[in-house]
């Protein structure tokens, strides 16, 4: 195995490119590294530079993540069950990794005696044509620092300090679009992950049925796509609204591929 350091990370860039869609929540974490965003990644491959599978650890952060992609399940299978790729002695998750992988991933962790649990199953939507977004309208703006809080509340997977931390760095490092009040406070609003991918989307309750947040992912969808970002979101699979709504604009996805969010705890 090796960990890639910042030439060799646009190499595999390209790389993971090429293998859109499958490899784009890593695809994303390599984008924003490449761009000077701030991470605690590292970045490991099992060969070079003709790698078939990449894992991405974060370490130091909010919470300890893991995501991968891989195009052969032996290599995969051999860097998990043999390797020191993963830190299996501490809690983490394996997000946005394809569901093919699931059993694996369920396989190393018995063989670790680690239990594993399944989170979310969700659909992968992206965006390539941009002529099924609607005008843009007025009044959006972008989110600051001030509004960390009021998300933090509202997101599904918050509410705590190590959410808002999280959500307060996405807001000074990543795009963000909200809708405000007569007052300039966020009454809907999107952020983006570090892994590039659009997320946290919420109207207030009182706001809704406006077209909010089809103005809202018209708007970041288009500043994305214009400063070279994949455009795309995971949606799980039992919030069929938003998959409607991102369906209409124009998201598609692979009906093969499906992507799962596991919780490892040891």
């Amino acid at each position: 195995m090796k960990i890639l350091h910042s030439d060799e990370l646009k190499i595999a860039e390209t790389t993971l490119y090429a293998h859109l869609p499958k490899s784009i929540k890593v695809y994303g974490f390599v984008f924003a590294m490449n761009r000077g965003k701030p991470h605690t990644l590292e970045v490991l491959v099992d060969t070079w530079p003709a790698f078939t599978t990449i894992i991405n650890n974060r370490a130091k952060d909010f919470m300890k993540k893991v995501t991968l992609y891989s195009s052969d399940e032996e290599v995969l299978r051999r860097m998990l069950a043999v390797g020191d790729a993963i830190d299996w002695s501490t809690y983490f998750l394996i997000g946005g990794c394809d569901l093919r992988h699931s059993p694996i991933l369920k396989e190393t962790a018995v063989s670790r005696g680690v239990n594993i649990k399944g989170l979310s199953l969700v659909h992968l939507m992206t965006l390539t044509e941009l002529s099924h977004l609607p005008e843009l309208i007025p009044r959006l703006s972008v989110l600051n620092e001030s509004h960390a809080s009021v998300v933090n509340k509202t997101w599904k997977f918050g509410g705590d300090d190590k959410g808002y931390r999280n959500i307060l760095n996405l807001i000074r490092h990543f795009p963000t679009c909200c809708i405000t009040d007569e007052n300039n406070q966020p009454v809907s609003w999107v952020l983006l992950y570090d892994y590039c991918a659009m997320g946290m989307l919420y109207t207030q309750p009182e706001h809704r049925g406006k077209g909010y947040a089809k103005a809202l992912v018209t708007t970041m969808a288009k500043r994305l796509h214009s400063q070279g970002y994949p455009v795309y979101c995971f949606i799980e699979e039992c919030n069929p609204l938003s998959y409607k709504l991102f369906k209409s604009m124009g998201f598609t996805e692979d009906p093969s591929y499906r992507a799962v969010w596991y919780e490892f705890i040891c």
